[in-house]
This record gives C-alpha cells, sequence and structure tokens, in this order.
C-alpha cells in the first residue's frame, strides 16, 4: 500500500467512511464491482459498518418486496 492511500485512510471523516460503506454494500448486492475499488474498500472499510449495513439493506429490501406483493395483491 503506498504512503498517499495510507495517509488518505488516516484522514477521511467518519461519515464518508459510512457512505462509503453504504456505496460498496449498494454496489456488492448488485454484483459490480471494479477490483480496484473492492481493494480499496477491503482495506479502508470497517467490518462491522459493512455487516450493520447490509442486514439493514437486506432489511430493507425484503420489505419493500412484501409491500409490493401486497400493493399488487
Amino acid at each position: 500500500m503506498n504512503n498517499k492511500l495510507k495517509a488518505e485512510l488516516k484522514t477521511e471523516p467518519e461519515n464518508r467512511a459510512w457512505w462509503r460503506s453504504v456505496k460498496a454494500v449498494a454496489w456488492a448486492m448488485l454484483g459490480v464491482r471494479d477490483g480496484g475499488e473492492y481493494q480499496r474498500d477491503f482495506a479502508q472499510l470497517h467490518p462491522l459498518q459493512v455487516i450493520a449495513i447490509g442486514l439493514v439493506a437486506i432489511f430493507a429490501l425484503v420489505l419493500g418486496l412484501i409491500a409490493l406483493v401486497h400493493w399488487l395483491v
């Protein structure tokens, strides 16, 4: 890992880290992720943030599908 990336990892604000986790989970759910971005996310994101956001996203997806089915039927 180069020095510039290390410095960037240390100075990223907390709210920006959450937003980056949300984007990573969203792209992962779609199954589209660039290799370089994946490596950067792997080095930068906290696993607990990704797990929490992933669980919330799956829960929202399931609720949205249930609501859609109830609306259609």
